[in-house]
């Protein structure tokens, strides 16, 4: 292996009985035929049921097509990389030696994939119960930061749909910079809203997900306005003529 796997395990809080599991979960078609593929696709199956059970306990009084968007907005490749990252999996993977040198450790694709491996590996190892114990572990914290009155649609969205309540323009999306190797790239993108003379940077992993950072930042300044526009005092003379 890359690196030893016992700071992995601990940060899953799970000790693999049956090794081999773990090694496949962590190793990329590009390095041999007894690779995570099988294990990935058992392991998002698992994942969506136990982000839909989570979803569905926490928010009982969510229709089923927010649910829906809650857990695809939960389990997508940016989420899952983001967890990635913050498990460090990359240094554990087993990749290709073109893979490696094209920084296939650092892919977003690559870490996802090799996350919901993981989930595959421990329902293997320990059942659904220990598979599902990991996934509460990773994820409880952002469905507790859920608010149900504005989660459910992307920034994106809901920033279109501000705008078009108020009969405005939709909003411009300008990619101003990118920056890193080419295969850690950071992409930096500007959100304009002309009417409003709103402008606001965002940036991510890849161009989607820095245009709703810049979405998220443009809607926070419009809340903004609002509240400080219902903060201000009236100055109107009220006294009699």
């Amino acid at each position: 292996m890359p690196a030893t796997c016992n700071s992995l395990e601990t940060r899953l809080s799970h000790t693999w009985h049956e090794r081999h599991l773990l090694n496949q979960a962590l190793t990329h078609r590009s390095f041999g035929a007894d690779n995570n593929e099988r294990l990935e696709y058992l392991g998002d199956g698992i994942l969506n049921c136990v982000v839909g059970l989570m979803l569905y306990q926490r928010f009982s009084e969510l229709p089923e097509g927010r649910l829906s968007r809650l857990r695809a907005n939960l389990v997508n490749q940016d989420s899952l990389h983001d967890i990635a990252r913050e498990l460090d999996l990359g240094r554990y993977l087993r990749l290709g030696e073109g893979e490696l040198k094209s920084g296939g450790a650092s892919r977003p694709s690559i870490l996802a994939d090799a996350l919901e491996s993981l989930f595959g590996a421990a329902f293997l190892d320990g059942g659904f119960e220990t598979a599902r114990a990991m996934i509460e572990r990773l994820f409880s914290e952002r469905i507790n930061a859920i608010n149900p009155t504005v989660q459910g649609k992307d920034a994106k969205t809901r920033l279109q749909e501000w705008l078009q309540s108020r009969r405005h323009g939709l909003p411009r999306y300008t990619l101003s910079d990118t920056s890193g190797q080419a295969h850690a790239q950071t992409f930096h993108v500007e959100c304009r809203i002309d009417i409003l003379n709103i402008t606001t940077l965002g940036q991510g992993c890849n161009r989607k997900t820095a245009e709703q950072v810049a979405a998220a930042a443009a809607l926070a300044q419009l809340e903004g306005k609002k509240t400080a526009t219902k903060s201000v005092p009236s100055t109107r003379n009220t006294q009699p003529a």
